[in-house]
Order: C-alpha cells, then structure tokens, then sequence
C-alpha cells in the first residue's frame, strides 16, 4: 500500500506539474458530496482589493449548457477588485444526463416544505453561499426570445431565451431600507451588450415576473433560487437566459460572459481577463489501478486488459478540460465511476464524459487464458525517482542531470499495460543487493559520489550511467543519468537526446 500511495502522489503531481492547462485563479475550492452521483464542486476567487461579492450558478438544470460551460469560465477568472463565488454544476446528475431534473425542478425546491430528497443537500448548501454573497446570478438557457409583445409563438411576453429575469422592478429591503432598482440594474446591463450583438433578434431585454404580485403569471418562480435571494436574504438577484433555440452553444456562452462581465461592472468587480474559449472535449489518458496494484497509464481508445473478476479504480483522468469529468464503466458502475472499486466480471468500456459530451473511451477487455504479452519499449511510459526531495519522471531514452553527492531511489514504473511484475530496473554501476546481485536495484538510497562504478558508466568517464529495465534477461528500456558538478547550475534537469 505504501508503493502504491507513492505512485498515487506522484502521478497527481506530475499532472500538476506538466499540465499545458492554464493556472486556475480560484483560492478555495471545496467539494462536497464526494464519489456521489451528485458531487458539488465550489469555487472562491478573492480579488487584490476588497469589494463585493457576486455569485454565480451554473446547471441547476441539468439540460442548459449555456448556463453551466459559462459559469465554468469564471473559476479561472483573477480579480483586481471584488470576489467571486462560483458554482459550475449545481445539478451534476442531471448535467450528466442531460435532463432538466433527476428529481424534478431544483430551481423550484428554495422555499422549503418538500419531502428531503438528493437535491436538499445541494440546496442547503446553494443557501448558504446566497448568504455570503451581496448579488445572484443563476445562469439558464430558456425557450424561444422573450419579447414585450406577442410576435410569434417563439418570440412573446411568456418565453424566457435573450432576457434578464428579476422577481420585480424595484426591491426595498426591510433590514436596512435600501432600494434596489432592479430594472434599472437590468436595463442598463441590456444596453451595454446589446450593441456589440449584431444580430437585433438576439439583443437582450429586461423581464420583470412581478413574482410576488396576486396575479402574476409566473407564480411558480416564487419557489426559486433568485426569489429566495431576494426576499429572504435580501440581495439583488438575477437570472440569465439565453435561448435555446440559438443552436450553438459556444454562441450562447459568449452572450452568457458579455452579460456577466456587464453586471461585474455593474457591481464593482474588477477583473483581470476573462477566458470564453470553449474547445472541443477531449480525453488524452486515464490512470487506473487494477486490485490495488500500482497505477497504469491507458490512452483514449486503448484498451486495458484485465483478468476476469479484477476491480478497477479510476484514480485520474487527464482531459483538456479539469471540470465536469466523469467516468462511467458501462453496465457495471454508477454515473460517475471515478476513485471507486468497482469489479468487472464481462467486457466492457470506460466512458469518459465532459458534462454530458463524450470525451474518451478505453475497452476493458479479458486477458486470454494462453500466452504472455511480449513487453516492449511502448509499454514502458515512465520511471520514477527521487532526488534528495523531489521526485521526477523520466520517459524511455530521456536523461536527467544530477549533481554528484545528491542521493537518488528509483521507485517504480508507469506502464501502459500490467506488466511491472515480470520487468527488472537495473542501474548500471551499482548494486543493490549486496548479498545476492539479481539486477533489480528498486528502492534503495544511492549516493551518486560514492556508491556508483565508473567502469559502468558509458565510455568509462564517470559521467553517464545507463538504468535498464529487463525482462527475462532482455532489454526493453532505458534511461540515463547525467552526474554533474554539484556546482553546476540548475543541474537538476530533465533533457532528451
């Protein structure tokens, strides 16, 4: 188990570390519910300045991608002035299935007085950040254009798509007296995106629910996140929709960011630079382990053999997107398979999806009963060591400078396929075992100024060692180790040749 925690930390870190993705702005990043169908990620970002806090929900129903792929852009987002509080995928379960509710309306469970199901939870936790917060944004996609008059069936007073919603037009708080004109707010955010949309039918527009009044028409709105804002805790709130029948939802995210990025000003936050590109999902490799034995590297669309009956654990996934992954073993596990065990007893696949689009695959397929896989140089991915404190991963033929003196352990191998049991690492120069010299030189502490043979060493200078991974006596690997003045600067590196 102690290996296997070593291989589990470095592999998160060394994603970390040569991830291309840009750095994430957030500070505070909680996750509640964890491995559950309905796992709910949160993100604060702080900005240089103090100012007000805006939150902004993404995906309180599921099937409204506009909503939830624009909301996801803020996590990034740095601040000069002001915080944020982000929440992508308020409803996950449903994103995933791309439907308006697993159990119903969430948006239509703020007010209390239902039977406690799995949208409780989230809700409770949704109130809690609307009472941290000085101003809501609830992010939609909404059907047909909102207008002020009857035009057509897609385009009147009762659709939602292109609007601003507020619960009225103007608020007045009893705690502190405070009038909040809503409409204004509304109106004045309308006319700073609208000229930058040149398509007239896609301009935006204030829509007043009047939704506490005797006879409004939208009556059911008073069960919803932005009334609760309102009128319990008192806070301007809003929500944004963009129309579903815009087919591109890469359109609609920009509409979304124009008006949150107009609102932002509207209430004094500042940012640095807001990000809407929103490429296609992709899944570059999935590290699994397979019965607790050390992780293995499996790319899209490779198959990871197994034997009948092994359980597997999807411990990462490393996508171009770090959010709203799930990995779903197809017929056998839950919605989201990740970081659980889960036995396999007939073919199958691993779904890797991104919200509710597929991203990768990877065949689970049994091993057949007769023959061995023969190991090459493809299985091996990468070797893994430590010099006095850090850890590094070399790919095959790659070599790392070290500075002589330094100590040094090889630790284990990544592979793509399991087959570490069979392979021997060998550093050439040293022998670990004293007693009985069998090649395999895992785990022990090497001082590279006194432990190492010079007549190991390629052309015998002392200054290029060779560690070969073998198996059965043959080799399949190798990397190399540079030893260099300790003087010599920045010599802990990694080069290829």
């Amino acid at each position: 188990m102690k290996v296997f925690m070593q291989y589990l930390f470095f592999c998160i870190l060394f994603v970390v570390v040569c991830s291309v993705s840009p750095c994430f702005a957030y500070q505070q990043h909680q996750v509640f519910f964890q491995n559950t169908d309905y796992e709910l990620h949160i993100y604060r970002i702080y900005g240089d300045e103090p100012g007000k806090t805006l939150l902004i929900i993404g995906g309180i129903q599921g099937n409204e991608p506009g909503g939830y792929l624009a909301a996801d852009m803020y996590v990034e987002l740095s601040l000069k002035k002001g915080n944020l509080i982000v929440v992508p995928r308020a409803n996950f379960w449903s994103i995933i299935k791309n439907v308006r509710g697993v159990n119903g309306d969430m948006n239509r469970k703020f007010a209390g007085g239902r039977n406690p199901d799995r949208d409780t939870k989230i809700i409770e936790k949704l109130k809690e950040l609307i009472h941290e917060s000085d101003f809501l944004l609830n992010l939609h996609d909404g059907s047909g254009y909102y207008s002020t008059t009857w035009i057509s069936d897609m385009r009147n007073p009762m659709r939602y798509g292109q609007s601003i919603i507020a619960d009225c037009d103007e608020f007045t708080s009893k705690k502190s007296d405070q009038v909040f004109q809503l409409g204004e707010m509304a109106r004045r955010v309308c006319s700073r995106v609208n000229p930058a949309i040149k398509k007239k039918g896609h301009h935006f527009h204030f829509n007043n629910h009047n939704t506490a009044a005797s006879n409004s028409k939208h009556a059911e709105q008073r069960l919803s996140a932005t009334y609760f804002a309102l009128t319990q805790h008192e806070i301007p709130a809003f929500g944004i929709e963009t129309s579903k029948n815009i087919k591109s939802p890469a359109q609609r995210v920009r509409y979304q960011t124009m008006i949150i990025n107009a609102f932002m000003e509207e209430f004094g936050i500042v940012p640095h630079q807001p990000s809407i590109a929103l490429p296609d999902p992709h899944m570059n490799y999935l590290i699994a382990s397979v019965n607790d034995r050390p992780p293995v590297v499996v790319y899209n669309d490779e198959p990871l053999v197994i034997e009948k009956g092994d359980a597997i654990q999807i411990i990462h996934i490393e996508a171009n997107y770090e959010r709203g992954i799930t990995a779903n073993i197809v017929g056998v596990g839950s919605y989201n398979d990740i970081r659980k065990q889960v036995p396999i007893h007939k073919p199958t696949k691993i779904l890797v999806k991104k919200d509710n689009m597929k991203c990768g695959s990877v065949p689970v397929v049994f091993k057949k009963s007769s023959g061995r896989k023969r190991v090459t140089r493809a299985d091996i991915k990468y070797l893994i060591m430590q010099v006095n404190d850090t850890k590094l991963a070399l790919s095959p033929e790659e070599h790392v400078k070290i500075p002589r003196g330094a100590s040094l352990i090889l630790l284990e191998l990544v592979t793509r396929h399991k087959v570490t049991s069979s392979l021997k690492v060998n550093f050439k120069g040293f022998v670990g075992n004293q007693v009985r010299n069998d090649g395999e030189d895992r785990g022990y502490t090497i001082n590279t100024a006194s432990d190492l043979m010079v007549k190991y060493s390629l052309a015998r200078k002392g200054k290029t060692y060779p560690i070969h991974v073998t198996r059965k006596g043959k080799t399949v690997a190798t990397f190399f180790v540079d030893i260099v003045s300790s003087s010599t600067k920045d010599s802990l590196a990694l080069t290829h040749r």
